[in-house]
């Protein structure tokens, strides 16, 4: 029996820089119902900003902001030694960069989804969400707040409740999980999952049964409201495809996070 009828996909795209092409963005944005834009600090530029926010408007899709670390050359990927103040800061200025071209084209951003080394740093320490979630109150409180769904649940809900904003718990399709809940580092084998059927089927099940295999085989319990997939290879969109495909056999629609949050 199904548990829900409807979940959101979200990507990482619009993080081109200048000359320099990253992604498929045309071939990933159709396919998902969210996606998360680069904002210049760790990839994306003014134009890739703009064009990116068309795309996805012609498409139906989501938008939403990406910030990350201001650090074009690590990707984003590597820690900063960074204040709660300067990461407010950071937070703020690339939403409002991003929110300004999509004003110019007459739509309003859905959500946040914080990006690599700053995103696994809100994972370990919890006062990193309470920050950026007071950046999107001030900001806007229509804006979602995306997060790991998984060990500190219960304390991300309480901080939407303190800021008033939603949060949107997401699940990685293609990562590996500890029994915990955590996300198997990077670091170790197994940590990215590449059988595209056996991928499917585990997505199929979080969504169905709110249970997901953990590295060990055991099953651990997972609600999520988004999922989140790559496209940045031609392997990747097909995976994409191969995971909308099942939802939709699996009578599940993808639509964006804000219709149901």
């Amino acid at each position: 029996m199904v548990r829900r009828n409807k979940i959101d996909l979200n990507s990482d795209v619009g993080e081109s820089f200048g000359i320099y092409k990253i992604g498929l963005d045309e071939e990933v944005i159709p396919l998902i119902s969210s996606a998360n834009i680069g904002c210049g600090f760790h990839a994306g530029d003014p134009a890739v900003m703009e064009q990116t926010i068309s795309l996805a408007k012609k498409h139906g899709v989501a938008a939403g902001a990406h910030p990350g670390f201001p650090d074009l050359l690590g990707f984003g990927r590597r820690y900063m030694d960074a204040t709660l103040e300067e990461i407010k800061g950071y937070v703020a200025y690339q939403i409002g960069a991003l929110q300004a071209f999509a004003s110019l084209q007459g739509t309003m951003l859905q959500h946040v989804k914080l990006h690599g080394g700053l995103y696994n740093m809100a994972v370990q320490n919890v006062h990193v969400w309470d920050a950026v979630a007071e950046v999107l109150s001030g900001l806007n409180r229509d804006l979602i707040l995306v997060a790991l769904a998984g060990p500190n649940r219960a304390e991300l809900e309480a901080i939407g409740g303190r800021h008033s904003i939603r949060i949107a718990f997401e699940f990685f399709a293609d990562r590996a999980y500890n029994p915990d809940g955590s996300l198997v580092s990077r670091r170790e084998e197994g940590a990215v999952l590449h059988d595209r059927e056996k991928v499917a089927e585990r997505v199929i099940r979080m969504v169905s049964e709110g249970l997901v295999t953990a590295k060990d085989g055991s099953d651990i319990e997972l609600e999520a409201d988004t999922i989140c997939v790559h496209g940045d290879n031609p392997e990747a969109v097909a995976l994409v495809k191969d995971i909308r495909e099942a939802l939709l056999n699996s009578g599940i629609d993808a639509v964006p996070m804000g219709t149901f949050l």
